[in-house]
């Protein structure tokens, strides 16, 4: 019997508890099934499965031996992916972002990139959530951060410049000038994740770092950035946020940067937007093809 076969045979039905419902997800019959465990235990000389008349329940024998099936399909499934890109640029790319980029730049990008490049399919999963890449199998993620990550590549494809901005309307209806000593008296959208400092940002105006503690009159604070963009288009308040996600509504006048004399430090979530892959993992082609074609999108925009 082929062997590889009755691995995958094996994980399926580990995968399902029952050979009955993976035979059914493989096309196969039980039979089948059952014939390719019994063949793998008798090469190991050891019981994979306690079986009953109800259910089928893995040995630690057959604990260890799924652990290890699982990443030599996973290997062999990498390889033959790599091997088709010799020929061409193809295949599925699995990715990871925050939600942010998915509205500010990464939509109209892969489409732009799906235009250039039919033969590879996109998988693109948006999430403020930290993943980690190899654990979840993901090809490439895209992040805010430092280069220097452990375990992995990262390349930096973008610049993530911090403008304080806010609607013309807001502007209108509050015409105190914003700077570093009139911030308190303004309203402000707050962004609140457990890697920012809550009580205090940084900026260098004319030559000179200075240390402001957060505005206390925060009309809207959230976990959501989108959230916070909305309502600073509909004028409830100036916004502390990268210029990727808001240089269209500046360029239409939907947006006004204030303080522009003023370069504002980003904080935990770095200078760079990063694009990130394992290092244990070559980089492929379609990994590359995205991470240029991404590059170029930003420089344009």
């Amino acid at each position: 019997m082929d062997t590889l076969g009755a691995i995958s045979m094996f994980v399926a039905t580990a995968e399902h508890g029952s050979f009955s419902r993976a035979a059914e997800a493989l096309g196969k019959t039980p039979s089948a099934l059952t014939k390719a465990v019994t063949h793998l235990e008798r090469e190991l000389s050891s019981q994979l499965f306690e079986r009953s008349t109800r259910r089928i329940v893995l040995t630690e024998a057959g604990r260890l031996y799924l652990e290890t099936a699982r990443q030599v399909l996973k290997s062999l499934h990498e390889a033959g992916q790599e091997i088709s890109q010799l020929q061409g640029v193809s295949g599925t790319l699995r990715l990871t972002a925050p939600l942010a980029f998915g509205r500010a730049f990464l939509a109209d990008a892969c489409a732009g990139f799906m235009r250039d490049y039919p033969q590879i399919q996109l998988r693109v999963e948006l999430s403020d959530t930290f993943v980690d890449l190899i654990e979840a199998g993901y090809d490439l993620a895209l992040r805010e951060g430092h280069s220097d990550l452990p375990g992995l590549i990262a390349r930096i494809i973008g610049k993530n410049r911090i403008f304080l901005c806010a609607s013309p309307e807001y502007l209108e209806r509050n015409p105190l000038p914003v700077t570093a000593h009139s911030i308190g008296q303004h309203q402000w959208l707050k962004y609140i994740h457990p890697a920012l400092d809550a009580k205090f940002w940084w900026m260098h105006c004319e030559g000179v770092r200075m240390r402001l503690p957060y505005p206390q009159r925060v009309r809207l604070e959230s976990d959501n950035y989108d959230l916070l963009l909305r309502n600073a288009l509909a004028g409830h308040g100036i916004l502390h946020t990268p210029e990727w996600s808001v240089r269209r509504y500046l360029q239409e006048g939907r947006l006004v940067r204030v303080m522009e004399h003023c370069v504002i430090e980003p904080d935990a979530f770095g200078e760079d937007i990063l694009a990130v892959y394992p290092s244990h993992r070559r980089a492929s082609g379609k990994v590359l093809a995205f991470i240029d074609y991404l590059q170029g999108y930003l420089q344009r925009l």
